[in-house]
């Protein structure tokens, strides 16, 4: 049995034809043609499948694309649709990702921490994305960089980082 959904994704709307087992990461993978959520564990650990779910982070492998039916859902391909958003300016400038295969998944953490706390330490920017594994970084790099946009964004004084 097959279930029609809509789907609201980087502000498109979707209507779908899905099965009730279809989840959101392969729907918005292989139907929509999004290629920033990626399939790493396919358990929810690693965060690569990480999209913003009505503006919080959810691991789209664990969601079932009938449970968002009618939801919001942003992926790195719709931040910034008008360019770079500061924090990704800022994890480019300071060469924050190697590979980028968590690239997505980082900037989406990060991006929600900023929203709810727009000056945060550097433990709360440890903590947001400590649910995104890195293999190629020792995270340094990022969680500067989140600290350097968040600066950036709150006027405070630029410091070295």
């Amino acid at each position: 049995m097959r279930h029609t959904i809509t789907l609201r994704v980087n502000d498109e709307v979707w209507p779908l034809d899905v099965a009730p087992s279809d989840v959101l990461l392969d729907v918005l993978r292989g139907r929509v043609g999004l290629t920033s959520p990626k399939a790493g564990c396919e358990r929810g650990d690693c965060g690569a499948c990480t999209v913003l779910l009505d503006q919080r982070t959810v691991r789209s492998c664990l969601i079932l694309a009938v449970e968002v039916d009618g939801h919001e859902i942003v992926t790195v391909e719709g931040l910034g649709m008008d360019g770079l958003t500061a924090l990704q300016e800022r994890l480019v400038e300071l060469s924050a990702f190697q590979c980028g295969y968590c690239a997505p998944g980082v900037i989406l953490s990060a991006t929600e921490l900023l929203a709810e706390a727009p000056d945060p330490t550097r433990e709360e920017v440890q903590e947001a994305i400590a649910g995104n594994l890195c293999r190629c970084t020792g995270y340094a790099s990022i969680v500067d960089a989140v600290l350097a946009a968040a600066r950036a964004s709150t006027g405070a004084a630029a410091q070295e980082v």
